[in-house]
């Protein structure tokens, strides 16, 4: 039998997200946000929700532009530090000594340590009580070379990301390979 827990903000797995932002006079922020993931196919879309008290916040409705950058287990410090500090009062990337990456694409940067990034172009945003939601067109994708199979596809299992446990506060690695999706039901 199953126990009610309430209405919760608890949905598994939940990704990190850093996202990147330039503020009105140019600098580079970065955020770490949970509350994100795919959204559309076509065209191929990203969400975020964000509390409007962010540095962030302000930044996206400014530039029309965000990057998600998606950090690799070796990165948790720097990513959870994100989260933590406020872009208003203190340069992250200069404390992380991480380096923010103009994107070519978006008027946003992405994190060049981080195994990964998407480029994205402000499409819509959502009010949603506490948070707004950005949904961003993605435009591009940035990945590291040793990411990616031998297919040339990104491979979750080098890429290492990082999964937030709403409930706990607590982050987690990927876990093993079960199989493949729109395979192994197949069998049944």
């Amino acid at each position: 039998m199953k126990k009610s827990l309430g209405a919760k903000t608890i949905v598994y797995p939940t990704p990190v997200l850093v996202v990147g932002t330039y503020d009105k006079a140019g600098k580079a922020n970065a955020m770490t946000a949970a509350w994100g993931g795919i959204c559309c196919s076509r065209p191929p879309c990203v969400a975020v929700s964000l509390r409007k008290a962010t540095y962030t916040h302000g930044n996206i409705v400014e530039r029309k532009a965000f990057t998600i950058s998606i950090p690799s287990e070796s990165y948790v410090r720097e990513a959870d530090y994100f989260g933590i500090a406020s872009g208003k009062t203190e340069d992250k990337f200069s404390v992380t000594g991480l380096t923010p990456v103009r994107s070519d694409l978006v008027d946003a940067p992405y994190v060049k340590e981080f195994p990964f990034a998407l480029e994205c172009r402000l499409l819509h945003t959502i009010e949603i009580g506490l948070h707004t939601q950005f949904i961003g067109e993605i435009v591009d994708i940035k990945a590291d070379e040793s990411v990616l199979g031998e297919d040339g596809a990104l491979d979750i299992g080098k890429v290492k990301p990082i999964l937030f446990a709403p409930e706990s506060s607590a982050y987690y690695g990927v876990g093993e390979y079960l199989g493949k999706a729109f395979s192994i039901g197949k069998k049944i």
